[in-house]
């Protein structure tokens, strides 16, 4: 395993894009998780293995329009590769499957135990202490502001991810935890939730606000358990 791991891994080094949220190091944390996870949930390694260092072969920018496809153009790309380090073909499809199924804009539901691995792996990267960082990073890359200046928890205002980074731990990356397909991943992304919100709490602090609470706030009202202790 650890010769067929370091071959996927140049394989993959060879093909990436310069997005430093979905570098190496990022392949190597989801391989990492996969493998707790695993662990735990069973699963074939070989298969996880190939699918945890070729699915972000193709990463298209968070604001390309045709980002919904970065996954199966992933997987396409997959194929040579598996081939040429022998995998078999049911294992190219069960690595293929993982890979497309793994986006969270792809609209694949996973079907295999090993897609799911992958996809609460690939998740947990977006979550914790590495989360927050990798969050900042991908706004920085877009050009797009930390939070707005004027309200930013979006206490008096339609939350807008596209336009605030901040505000995409609300309309998603806080709510990663409820979908997680294994119980494994589940403890881990709560876990690492409670870490973003206490960094949210410590900005609060930082910012001389608070983050929404009141009962008949609007944002309490449609996320009742984003900003609970």
């Amino acid at each position: 395993m650890q010769t067929l791991r370091a071959k996927l891994r140049e394989a993959a080094q060879g093909q990436m894009s310069a997005d430093p949220a979905h570098d190496l190091a990022h392949l190597d944390r989801v391989w990492g998780v996969t493998q707790a996870i695993a662990q735990r949930e069973g699963g074939d390694l070989r298969v996880l293995l190939g699918a945890a260092y070729l699915h972000d072969l193709v990463n298209l920018p968070k604001d390309a329009p045709d980002r919904h496809k970065a996954s199966a153009l992933s997987a396409d790309a997959a194929v040579p590769i598996l081939r040429l380090l022998g995998y078999e073909a049911d294992e190219i499809d069960g690595t293929c499957h993982a890979i497309t199924a793994h986006s969270f804009s792809g609209g694949v539901e996973p079907q295999s135990r090993e897609s799911m691995i992958l996809r609460d792996a690939d998740r947990l990267d977006a979550l914790g202490a590495i989360g927050i960082a990798r969050t900042f990073v991908v706004a920085g890359a877009l050009g797009r502001p930390l939070y707005d200046p004027d309200d930013p928890f979006a206490k008096s205002r339609p939350l807008d991810d596209q336009r605030w980074s901040l505000d995409h731990w609300q309309v998603k990356l806080l709510h990663l935890s409820h979908g997680m397909l294994t119980e494994t991943g589940r403890e881990i992304a709560q876990n690492r939730s409670r870490v973003m919100r206490d960094f949210l709490w410590q900005l609060a602090r930082e910012l001389a606000r608070e983050p929404a609470r009141e009962p008949d706030c609007e944002i309490e009202t449609a996320l009742p358990e984003v900003w609970a202790p």
